[in-house]
């Protein structure tokens, strides 16, 4: 699946056009899911995060999507219970798959942040910023 992306994602247009592919993908990295309205928010999920736009946040993806739902995206991510590692075993494995690497470098990469209230984000050191602040 080869897209066209952009500086913050792919045009809707693309997305569009290779909508096959994606549910595809979303079927291989989600099949683990026990219920089918988890995988399909699996795959809103991905088209979201894949979509251009800077915040990659759940409201602001939800209103990108032509079928986004924010409380949906937002329980599926925060509430539904369901285990992440089979998922991140079969996208390590596509990845490995799809990328011929010659060496991996490891980075502590920490993401600033301008609230407090996002997941994950704590005033601590930042590479990026090259000081201690709010990130994740």
């Amino acid at each position: 699946m080869a897209l066209r992306t952009g500086e913050h994602g792919v045009r809707a247009a693309d997305l569009a056009a290779q909508r096959a592919a994606l549910v595809e993908f979303a079927e291989e990295m989600y099949g683990s899911l026990a219920r089918c309205d988890q995988r399909a928010k699996g795959e809103q999920y991905v088209r979201g995060l894949l979509l251009e736009g800077r915040r990659k946040s759940i409201e602001p993806m939800a209103a990108r999507l032509p079928d986004g739902d924010g409380q949906g995206l937002q329980q599926f991510i925060t509430d539904s219970p369901w285990d992440d590692m089979p998922v991140r075993r079969r996208l390590a494995r596509r990845m490995t798959a799809e990328i011929d690497t010659a060496g991996w470098v490891v980075d502590d990469t920490g993401l600033p942040k301008d609230g407090r209230f996002s997941p994950g984000v704590a005033h601590q050191y930042c590479g990026a910023l090259g000081k201690t602040a709010n990130c994740r």
